[in-house]
């Protein structure tokens, strides 16, 4: 069968999508950029906006409507992570942890009974969820991780930390958040640690929040917290899957974990992009504009080919990514590596642009550059997606 391209929109690929955009478009005019640079100044997490973010269907996105979501695909998934971070990537990356880390997960991997218990709550915001993997000493080498869970009788006793947890609290009360999915070891098999899932609401036992981490470089409008568990009691039915499935879990939900944070890379590139050329535009200097100047039309020529091409890389990504099934991970680590660092350099060449200006907050490209670094470390250092693509490369040939 023959395909036709005419008419075929790559990031839009159809009009609901196209609808999708635009109406997280008017939202984060209207109410996220108001409020982007006073709660990255105050650090805080802006509730009621979340909150409201649930009107459009964002917080389940990915989430059949069975369960109160929207039933939508990868790429609806990354529209909604670039038109939010093109304003406020702090706020957005608060969303796609509760989104994508959890929700998406439980949707993905939780049991029938779980999935009814709580992803309704979790949709209509109601619920904040959390995901938490890293651990204070252990980033990367998810088997390296100390946290364990013991079986006994009906439900495990979980101990440990869990470390740079998104969302782990919701205010300046170190409150916690009401859901978290947590990482633990549950013992061995063949020599090789067994990494399980488990469902934690806030008010079980021996479950808080340890620290809030303050002063951040950047994502200041997104809470990070260290999520303390002594002898926490979890019911056995909150275990998701069997012992040991972790790794399938995680495998599964990092695809579209790393091709969402590419995509808020796409947001703080555009942003950027516009504002520098504005700036290019409306700027004179010795009686010409600022890009009649060739050391300015390299920045922006640079800036906007690199955008593109990176755009064109998620969206190719996204529209070939099942959300029920783990099968793309060389690319989804792929546009995670070239996106992120392109989004930085496009958020510094900014600041270059602009000189003076774009030193400070109100003209909100220092800011994206802020934010913009960690999209080079979480979800995946780059080191990691270089090691992934390499071992997955070598593995077969036929995938270049």
């Amino acid at each position: 069968m023959s395909f036709s391209y005419k008419n075929f929109d790559l990031f839009n690929p159809t009009e609901e999508h196209k609808m999708l955009r635009e109406t997280i478009r008017s939202f984060t005019e209207n109410e996220v950029e108001p409020q982007a640079h006073e709660y990255d100044r105050k650090e805080n997490f802006n509730l009621s906006l979340f909150k409201k973010s649930a009107e459009l269907g964002l917080l389940g996105i990915t989430v059949p409507e069975a369960y109160g979501g929207s039933g939508l695909d990868a790429t609806a998934a990354v529209i909604a992570h670039e038109e939010l971070s093109a304003s406020d990537p702090g706020f957005c990356l608060a969303y796609l942890a509760h989104a994508m880390l959890m929700v998406n997960n439980l949707a993905q991997n939780g049991s029938e009974t779980q999935k009814q218990k709580y992803l309704p709550k979790l949709c209509s915001g109601e619920w904040v969820g959390a995901m938490g993997m890293s651990e204070p000493h252990v980033g990367t080498d998810v088997l390296g991780m100390t946290t364990t869970a013991e079986k006994k009788g009906d439900h495990y006793i979980l101990n440990g930390r869990k470390m740079w947890i998104t969302n782990g609290t919701i205010d300046e009360n170190k409150t916690p958040c009401d859901l978290v999915l947590v990482y633990a070891k549950t013992g061995e098999k063949n020599g090789r640690s067994l990494i399980s899932t488990f469902i934690v609401e806030k008010s079980f036992t021996g479950f808080y929040v340890g620290q809030k981490i303050k002063d951040k470089l950047g994502m200041r409008a997104s809470n990070t917290a260290e999520l303390v568990f002594e002898n926490c009691v979890v019911p056995a039915a909150n275990l998701i899957g069997q012992e040991g499935d972790s790794m399938l879990h995680m495998m599964k939900n990092l695809e579209i974990e790393r091709l969402t944070l590419a995509a808020m890379s796409l947001g703080i590139a555009r942003r950027s992009l516009q504002i520098m050329n504005k700036y290019a535009i409306d700027r004179e200097a010795f009686g010409k504009p600022l890009n009649f100047f060739g050391q300015i039309q390299k920045y922006i020529g640079e800036s906007y080919a690199e955008y593109q091409a990176s755009r064109a890389y998620v969206y190719d990504t996204s529209r070939k990514l099942d959300l029920h099934k783990e099968g793309n991970r060389l690319d989804s680590d792929g546009v995670k590596l070239v996106a992120t660092t392109m989004s930085k350099n496009v958020a510094d060449r900014a600041i270059q642009v602009l000189g003076g200006y774009g030193y400070v907050g109100e003209y909100i490209v220092e800011r994206l550059w802020r934010d913009a670094k960690l999209l080079e470390i979480g979800g995946g250092t780059l080191e990691a997606h270089q090691k992934n693509i390499t071992r997955d490369l070598s593995k077969n040939l036929n995938l270049i």
